[in-house]
């Protein structure tokens, strides 16, 4: 197993009106690749194949994420994909956006 994770969504990523792809956006509970540290947050590479059934995400770059409890979804502008790489949750991305802040 590669990462386990909590807290996670699943972001869709659009511009425009045109859905460009999906990442996982979560909290990592272990990490045998030894790349994330306990309680870091994670944004992955494009999602490639999701299995509700036995919780696990593969991404474009080969990753294997294990999903732990429930989940959501989110939905963020490709112009804020930074932000997201950065740490900043997908709420606080919206919440940016709707008080008309520019951050990038």
């Amino acid at each position: 197993m590669n990462t386990v994770v909590k807290d996670w969504q699943i972001v869709s990523v659009y511009e425009a009106e045109e859905h460009i792809g999906d990442v996982l956006y979560a909290t990592v509970v272990d990490d045998s690749t030894i790349r994330f540290c306990k309680g870091d947050y994670v944004t992955t590479s494009k999602i490639k194949k999701i299995n509700f059934e036995t919780q696990l995400i593969t991404t474009t770059s080969g990753s294997i994420y294990q999903l732990l409890g429930t989940g959501s979804k989110a939905k963020i502008d490709l112009s804020d994909f930074e932000l997201l790489r950065h740490g900043f949750s997908p709420q606080q991305i919206n919440g940016f956006n709707n008080q008309n802040l520019i951050l990038h």
